[in-house]
Formats: C-alpha cells, structure tokens, sequence
C-alpha cells in the first residue's frame, strides 16, 4: 500500500469513528484543515463520497460504512504488527483508549496516572469518561471498566478496586431546615437528587430493609446526568439529599460539610470496578502493563488496609 492511500484512509477512519473532524485532527496530531484535505483526496480518487458533512456531524454515507468495515479488521492487523515489534522494545509503547465510568476516572485513574506515566513513559493514554454501558469493541477502545455485574460474559476482566457501597447524605443546614429521614420510607418526603444515566434510568437508592433488599423511588428537584461532582456541590448547598458512593463523600462527612444518613440501614455492598476487553483481541504490551499495574495497587491496598484493621 502507498504511504499516501495508508494516509488517507487511516484519516478517514479516525474522522468516521470520532464523528468529527476536530477531534480526529486533534488525535492524529494534524491540523483541521489539513484533514479535510486528505478525507477530500480519497474521495475524489474513489469517485465516491465517503463522509456526509453537516455544520454539526459528520457521519459515513453508505459508501463509507461499507469501506470501514473492510478497513477495520486490517487496521486491527496493522496495530498487531506494530505491538509485535514493541515487544522487543525495553519498555511498553503505544497508544491505549479507555472507557470509563466517572468514578474510576476520580477513584482508581486519577491517584496512579502520574506514578504509571512515569514507569511507561512512552505509553500514551486517552480516555473517555461516561456513564453509558459503551460497547468497547465498535468504538474501537483497548479497554473499558464497569462494574464486575454489568460486564459481558465473552469479555476478560480483571478486579481493578474492592466491593463498594453507597451512603445516603444531606447537609446540616438541609436537616435544620427538613428534618433527618429515620428510615429509607421517609425519603418520600425529602427532596432527593437523583443521578440520571446518559441512556435513561436513574440510579437505585437501594437499602436493606430486614432481611430484603429494597429499591426505593424518590424524587426532587434536581436530575443530574453523568456529573457525581454536581451531585455533591447540591447536596452541599443545601439543595436535597444524595445517594452517591463513599469514595465521594468520606473526606465531607469527616469533617461535618455533610452528614451521614441511614446508615442502619446496611446499605448493601456493590460489585467492585473491573477492568475489560474482548478475548478475541490481541492485547497491546501498553494494556498488559496497565493491567498489571493495577493489580499491584489494588494488592498493596488491600495490604495497607490490613495493616490498619
């Protein structure tokens, strides 16, 4: 293949997948107007429009579509090749796309990125962070993490933190003003922010009622969508109560900004966050290291957890 032609469908598969020509230019590192360009060639050497354009999308024509879904599996050959020969480099290399909720880009990414970045330093990671259940393998991701309960079944995932569990909690100036709930029933007459989902549905405020697990429904003024950080800039201003994951709010509750509710309750245990990919893939010498990176800070964890108990 002619270093051009290589050129200029791997522009058109990066624009076709980003669904936009800024972001594509941003990650192959080229300018927009330089893209367009290249994208503009292949099409007219093709004879056929590959890219509907629009002042707000981009999406392929069914030309285009078609040629991606040829192109896709040679490009995966492609990345194959490339990793092969990183093998042999001293350390990993490449480009690694993850997908992931936002509390493990807060909770699990965020505190090692710099200790990772500096063991691999010519590993380069790009994420996505959302709420959705992405599927990793059409958006041509390395890697995504979920909970261990929502990850498919013909996937390889590997535990990435402990079982985690919610706290229900309110600001002092909201209880003065509203009152404490004494049991998860009370909540009905609370003003409650709820997180929505980017797919639909909201999050279950869900709590251990004798020896049942109880989904309650509640309502408020406030919907939040893919935003915990919003969540808990209401709950601090008084706004209504919030269902939200320990890790979010400890330090707040600590220190008295904001009040633990329910706990009697037993708000029930979740399924920790696991890392995934598909099994039918190969895997980049970059996502071996990240794997096994976390897997050591999740052991040391449970190490330094110990030795406190």
């Amino acid at each position: 293949m002619r270093g051009n032609h290589f050129a200029e469908l791997s522009a058109f598969v990066a624009v076709a997948e980003q669904a936009s020509f800024t972001n594509a230019a941003r990650r192959l590192g080229l300018s927009t107007a330089t893209l367009s360009q290249t994208v503009r060639a292949l099409e007219t050497r093709l004879g056929v429009r590959l890219l509907n354009r629009t002042t707000r999308s981009v999406a392929p024509t069914d030309a285009g579509e078609r040629l991606l879904a040829q192109l896709r599996p040679l490009l995966d050959g492609f990345d194959a090749a490339i990793e092969s020969v990183n093998a042999f480099r001293e350390k990993p290399a490449g480009h690694l796309r993850l997908s992931m909720p936002p509390p493990v880009a807060r909770f699990v990414l965020a505190p090692v990125l710099a200790r990772f970045l500096q063991l691999y330093p010519e590993i380069v990671i790009e994420t996505t962070v959302e709420s959705g259940l992405t599927d990793i393998v059409a958006g041509r991701y390395d890697a995504g993490f979920r909970r261990g309960n929502l990850v498919a079944r013909d996937m390889i995932a590997t535990r990435v933190t402990d079982d985690m569990h919610y706290l229900v909690v309110a600001s002092p100036d909201y209880l003065a003003r509203h009152g404490r709930p004494q049991t998860p029933a009370d909540l009905a007459a609370h003003n409650c922010i709820r997180y929505r989902l980017p797919a639909g549905g909201f999050i279950p405020w869900v709590f251990v009622v004798g020896d049942k697990t109880v989904e309650f429904d509640v309502e408020g003024s406030v919907v939040v969508i893919n935003d915990p950080e919003l969540v808990i800039s209401a709950a601090l201003e008084g706004i209504g109560i919030a269902y939200l994951y320990e890790e979010y709010v400890a330090s707040l509750v600590a220190d008295g900004r904001l009040v633990s509710l329910l706990d009697k309750s037993a708000l029930p245990v979740t399924d920790g966050f696991f890392l995934f990919y598909p099994s039918r893939r190969q895997n980049p010498a970059a996502l071996r290291a990240l794997i096994e990176f976390l897997r050591s800070d999740l052991r040391a964890s449970a190490r330094t957890a110990k030795a406190k108990s």
